[in-house]
């Protein structure tokens, strides 16, 4: 890696303020910061890796928040942050040894048809629905799958927790963000043991976004607090349709399909 200039510092910093606000509020936030990190001239397993460190400080931050208000009652989610914790180490261990361009093929159009289930749901989330799996099965199930996912490459976690936990729960979207930010934190965790364990993190720039992440993280928990799932939803939206556009950008599909 070549050195990083000051210039680039401030702007990752930057960048993770404004990801840690989006993240708190509706998941997402690395869609802004691994393509800053990429930018800066990491290599991606060190992008994936670095991201962690600074994004674990958002989810820990918002987390902190929620139980500070009363929101979050750790007891009560104990067997599925386990679960999280281990579902993220597994898929960090996974990234390590198998190319993620296979799963990035799959994941825009994963977005798009969430994007449109919101669309086309507009009572999503506003009141409880019955629950379709228990809280034990959930647990043992969804939540390590997308915890597995997070580990591996990790945009859209956030969204993937809440949605779920509206679909399959039954609870409201601002309970179920509440919840992602749990389930969040502990796969970073998960996954950022391994990754510090394995030497992939650099610590410059995870330790300058993690301020940025930290800020923005508060921020965004109070602006859910405040406007509750009127605010989320359409962040929801936007923020799939936009991980959808740069991931298939990337790929060069966006351009195959638009004729360029």
């Amino acid at each position: 890696m070549s050195e990083i200039s000051f210039a680039t510092f401030g702007a990752l910093f930057c960048l993770a303020l404004v990801a840690g606000t989006v993240d708190a509020m509706a998941g997402g936030g690395g869609l802004l910061t691994v393509p800053g990190l990429l930018a800066s001239g990491l290599d991606p397993v060190s992008a994936f890796a670095t991201n962690k460190l600074q994004a674990i400080f958002s989810s820990l931050s918002a987390a902190l928040h929620f139980w500070r208000k009363g929101k979050i009652k750790p007891r009560d989610h104990l067997l599925p942050a386990l679960a999280a914790f281990i579902g993220g180490l597994f898929g960090a261990v996974s990234l390590s040894l198998a190319d993620p361009r296979t799963l990035k093929t799959y994941v825009p159009f994963l977005l798009i048809a969430i994007a449109i289930w919101i669309l086309c749901s507009p009572k999503l989330g506003d009141v409880p629905r019955k629950a379709r799996l228990s809280f034990v099965a959930a647990s043992l199930t969804l939540i390590p799958l997308i915890a597995f996912y997070d580990g591996f490459m990790g945009p859209g976690t956030g969204a993937f927790f809440a949605l779920s936990a509206v679909a399959v729960l039954g609870v409201k979207l601002d309970e179920a963000t509440v919840r992602a930010k749990i389930y969040n934190l502990m796969s970073n965790a998960g996954s950022l043991i391994f990754f510090i364990w394995a030497g992939h993190v650099v610590w410059i720039c995870g330790c300058v976004m993690a301020v940025g992440m930290m800020i923005g993280g508060n921020i965004g928990a109070r602006l859910v607090l405040r406007h509750g799932t009127g605010l989320i939803k359409p962040l929801l939206v936007v923020m799939s349709l936009a991980m959808s556009a740069k991931l298939l950008w990337q790929q060069g599909t966006l351009q195959y399909l638009l004729g360029f």
